[in-house]
Order: structure tokens, then sequence, then C-alpha cells
């Protein structure tokens, strides 16, 4: 006998997780966008408006509204990469070189499982997260899946058989190695504020982190030295300007992916803007609040399906103004040298870290002493 209830609960999970995939790529893809667009706005230049595809001009009422401002530009670009001749240089090493680009997606595509992005609130006055996956070490997950993202970069530059990517990707490793440590310590001290004796919270659960924030100041504002650590590691760990070391193209002609071409280096962009996609994700709920209004404030929309897609909507606020940021400081920052960039992670951010966790431990253990 076929469990038809448990056949209907997993295609919903199947269907639910296509979503999530198809909402995250989607983000990426107009992520390009908006760093063209920003990018020229920032330069006073046009940048894309316009974009051929015969389906344009069939849109009721803002077809030619649509195709003026570029906005089906990415789809455009997308067909471009899937239809460009696919060029293997006879040097490389064909299996990990083809490999390279899926390791370098899937781990985005991964963490993008047990991020909380609204809730859903019941009729019996319940709410459960909106996430595909509720682990209660789920930002542990995140550490550990997303740092693999750096073995498709490696790969990439291995495989070429070539010295400017194999250089790439041996920036890539030591970069991660060393904004990993400085990530991974300016997220202790959100553990232990979160999981305080009493509270019942768990601070590897990304929902107990939420919840903490609500009608609570956001932890940028209490703990503003781990959001600007986590920050700027995060800027480290996606390869952006001023940290885009594994491909700088002024010493290194496109890095790691130098010898790829057509859909191979398609979905090396597209990994690129989907981890800053999660990473602001990450950063909205670890720091902003998730999906909650203000600090100190309660939501002010109701307890409904109509509260769960507000909700949704205030938490895409904040991570779509994130990417916004990751745009904005890539075309104003130039690039770091690459001794700079060790010199920051190791004799900056790690030791502001430590003193951080530091003071937030001698803190956390003195507001827990029972008075007198």
């Amino acid at each position: 006998m076929f469990d038809f209830e448990m056949l209907f609960m997993i295609g919903l999970k199947v269907l639910f997780a296509l979503l999530m995939i198809g909402a995250v790529m989607t983000m990426a893809g107009y992520s390009v966008l908006a760093e063209r667009k920003v990018s020229a706005w920032m330069q006073g230049r046009v940048g894309p408006n316009r974009t051929v595809l015969p389906l344009v001009g069939y849109v009721p009422f803002a077809g030619k509204f649509l195709k003026g401002m570029g906005m089906f530009q990415p789809l455009a670009d997308g067909l471009k990469f899937l239809f460009k001749e696919e060029i293997i240089p006879g040097h490389v090493n064909k299996f990990y070189y083809n490999l390279a680009p899926i390791v370098a997606l899937v781990p985005a595509l991964t963490t993008m499982t047990v991020l909380p992005f609204g809730e859903f609130f019941a009729d019996n006055g319940e709410s459960f997260p909106l996430m595909l996956a509720n682990l209660e070490v789920g930002i542990l997950f995140i550490l550990a899946v997303s740092s693999l993202g750096v073995y498709g970069i490696v790969l990439a530059g291995w495989s070429s058989n070539s010295k400017y990517p194999f250089l790439g990707g041996i920036r890539s490793s030591a970069q991660m190695i060393s904004y990993e440590l400085a990530m991974g310590l300016s997220l202790l001290p959100i553990f232990l504020w979160v999981s305080e004796p009493g509270t019942g919270a768990m601070g590897l659960s990304l929902v107990d982190i939420v919840d903490s924030q609500k009608q609570s100041p956001w932890l940028l504002l209490v703990q503003p030295l781990s959001a600007l650590i986590f920050l700027i590691a995060l800027f480290a760990e996606t390869n952006r300007l001023p940290f885009d070391m594994p491909e700088s193209e002024t010493d290194l002609v496109g890095g790691f992916h130098t010898e790829y071409g057509g859909f191979k280096f398609g979905i090396f962009f597209v990994a690129e803007y989907a981890h800053i996609v999660v990473g602001s994700a990450i950063f909205t709920i670890v720091f902003l609040g998730g999906w909650h209004f203000m600090p100190w404030m309660s939501d002010p929309w109701p307890a409904t399906w109509i509260g769960s897609l507000i909700g949704v909507g205030w938490f895409l606020a904040k991570t779509i103004f994130l990417i916004f940021f990751f745009i904005w400081i890539r075309w104003t920052l130039p690039r770091f040298r690459y001794d700079q960039v060790m010199n920051l992670g190791w004799t900056k951010l790690l030791p502001l870290a430590l003193i951080n966790l530091i003071f937030y431990v001698c803190l956390v253990t003195w507001l827990d002493q029972p008075p007198a």
C-alpha cells in the first residue's frame, strides 16, 4: 500500500525546493542587471536599456517599458551563454575542468535550504518558519557547506593547467582560510547572546536567532563589531571587490576562469551572484532581524497569510538593499593588493574577532551571575 499522504508531503517539499532554487537563480540573474544599472548610474552612463527578444513587445501594457528598462536582459544573457560554442582547450584535465563550475554553484543552492525567509500564520494562531529544513545547527551547516564553494575555484584553476588560473585558485584557497577564521569567531558571540540560560533558545538555530530580535534590538545594534567583521569576511568569501584576488584581471587575465567560456563561464558568473544573494540573506537573518519589522517594534501586519506575504516582502527588501550595498562597494573602492588582503585578514580582523569574543564571554558571564 502506498502512503499517499507521505507522497503528497514529499511532492510539496520538492515543489518548494524548486521554487526556492528558481527564486535564488532569478535574484542572481537580476543582480547582474542591477550591477550593470547601478554601475552605469554611478559613472553617468546609460547602462543596458535594450533587450532584443521577439516576445517582449507582446507583454500586455508593460512590454515597451520592460524592454526599455532592459528587464529581459538576464534572459537574453542566459540564452546567449547557452548557445555559445563550447571550446575546451586540449591541455586541460577534462573531468575536473567540467566538474568545477558545478562544484562552485551547488553550495549556494544547498545552503538556501536552511534559510528561514518568513513565517506562516496558521488558523489556530500558531506560526511556522518558511524554510525547507529547520536544522537546530543551521548556522554551522551554512558555514560548513558554503566554504565548499572554494573547491570549485581551486579545481578550475588546477585543471586548467595554466599559470594564471592556477595562481587564482591558490589565492582563493588562501583567502578563504584567512577570512573563514574571522567569520566563525564573529558568530560565536551571537551564539552566546542568543542561547542565554533560561531562554530555551538554541544559539545555533537560525529561527531562534531571528526570534531573539523580535520586539528587541537587532543584533547589528547589540554586536556591531561582530556585524562589521562578518560583513568584511562575507565580501572576501564571495570574492567581491576589493577582495577579488582569484580573478584579478589586472594581473591574472581572468584568474581561475581564464580558460573557460560559453555556458561553463556563465555558471561561474551565476554562482558568484548566487553566493552574494545567499550571503545577503544570512546577514539579514543574523543581524537585521530577518522578516521582523524594526528594532523594539512589533510587526504591524496581521497574523494571517497576508501578514506572511508582507513579512517575506520585508525580508526580501532588506536582502535586496544588501545586494545593492555589495554593488555600491564594488564600484567605490579600488582593488586591494594581495599582501593587503592577507594583512587585513590575519593582523586586523582575526585579533579584533578574538577581542570581541573575549569581551562578550565576560559580558554574558557577568549578566548570568545571580544577584548577591
